[in-house]
């Protein structure tokens, strides 16, 4: 399945938390990272003040069921030192399931299509990217 994940960070060494989040995707069996957009610095939205983040996006074709994607990215999140306090709480990484090929999901813990990503110039610039090629 065709899924793409919203990746930030902007605690700590962003790129190498990146990075780190990135390489760990590779790991997980039943995922191959396609593709990857650019990296772009942007202001944060919403939350405490907080400084600025690095954000892209990132394109699987996985054989995971959305649920264990989801476990997944927590557990990357969780050993790249993710502590979750306050919503919109500045992290060291946040990866977000965006799409899940054309699946629709709304649980409380999951909602796919990601309910803001259309709102957020900092999730559809990257996607714009990886769908023109880059």
């Amino acid at each position: 399945m065709l899924c793409y994940i919203g990746i930030g960070s902007n605690l700590g060494n962003r790129k190498k938390y990146i990075k780190n989040a990135i390489e760990k995707l590779r790991e997980t069996k039943g995922v191959e990272v396609r593709r990857v957009s650019n990296i772009h610095e942007t202001e944060p939205v919403g939350g405490p003040r907080q400084g600025r983040y690095l954000n892209g996006a990132i394109e699987v074709d996985t054989k995971l069921e959305p649920e264990e994607l989801l476990a997944r990215l927590q557990k990357i999140e969780s050993e790249l030192g993710r502590e979750r306090s306050i919503k919109n709480a500045p992290r060291t990484i946040d990866l977000d399931i965006l799409l899940y090929g054309d699946k629709e999901i709304n649980e409380p813990y999951l909602k796919i299509p990601h309910p803001r990503m259309r709102d957020r110039e900092f999730v559809m610039k990257p996607l714009k990217e990886i769908y023109e090629g880059i």
